[in-house]
């Protein structure tokens, strides 16, 4: 009986102290492409929370990555990232185009352009992408404009940042 005890002890609870860590974390890369006038935006998410996001706000069953994935989901997502997602170059509010998206392993890539831009003094971003659904949700946001790269972490409570390359 000792032994079952200890057992316990020293083998069951240290594995049960080390139980997964759900971690929510979303990337949005901002590149300034003189040369074609254009801002370039790709963003991954996990396919999980994005997912769980769009199904609870659409009422749909997206289904991603398999053989039932909703056909028209880039309306979804077009959709959600123009409510979520927001930028200001040099100060005058500027609208994306939605090009598409990516699968890769449990991430999705969304690609995003804004045009006709022929110079970036500033940019303010707003992202609340996924932080409804997850309060602990982060969203990393990684810039490079004339060079310089500058990055910033949003958050739930903390979601717009304006960053400057003068």
């Amino acid at each position: 009986m000792k032994l079952k005890k200890l057992y316990f002890l020293f083998i069951i609870i240290p594995l049960l102290a080390f139980t997964t860590h759900k971690y929510y974390l979303s990337l949005t890369q901002i590149k300034f492409k003189e040369e074609s006038k254009a801002v370039q935006i790709i963003i991954n998410v996990f396919m999980d929370d994005i997912e769980i996001a769009l199904n609870k706000d659409y009422g749909i069953d997206l289904q991603l990555a398999t053989k039932k994935e909703l056909k028209n989901n880039d309306v979804y997502f077009k959709r959600y990232l123009k409510k979520k997602l927001q930028f200001k170059i040099n100060t005058f509010k500027k609208e994306f185009i939605y090009i598409g998206k990516e699968y890769d392993g449990d991430l999705v890539y969304f690609y995003l352009e804004i045009e006709d831009i022929t110079e970036v003094n500033s940019i303010e971003i707003t992202n609340k992408i996924l932080v409804t659904h997850f309060p602990k949700q982060e969203n990393l946001i990684k810039t490079e404009v004339h060079k310089k790269n500058k990055s910033v972490l949003l958050s739930k409570d903390n979601y717009i940042e304006k960053l400057t390359y003068q």
